[in-house]
């Protein structure tokens, strides 16, 4: 299980993942941010790129919010970064 932050941008051209802002992911939906649109396009958008199912997301924190955090359960941290093609860094001291 992975607790993940996220920074979503709605109401884009397309929906991709953009990269990183501070330690969010940055995500662009196409969905608006009205009546709970956008947190529905970003879970079938995680789940389709993830390969996991929609039960396995749960936004815990950020309904109302640009700023997410979600839990993924069945995959470490590392694995939805790779999956989501963001790159980690390389460590302390290097």
């Amino acid at each position: 299980m992975a607790i993940v932050h996220f920074h979503i941008v709605p109401n884009a051209k397309s929906e991709q993942v953009v990269g990183t802002q501070s330690d969010a992911i940055k995500i662009k939906l196409r969905a608006p941010a009205v009546n709970g649109k956008a947190n529905a396009a970003l879970l079938n958008f995680l789940a389709e790129q993830l390969e996991i199912s929609k039960h396995a997301i749960v936004l815990k924190r950020g309904e109302k919010s640009r700023e997410k955090l979600i839990r993924i359960e069945g995959l470490r941290e590392i694995e939805i970064h790779r999956r989501l093609g963001i790159r980690q860094p390389a460590g302390p001291g290097c």
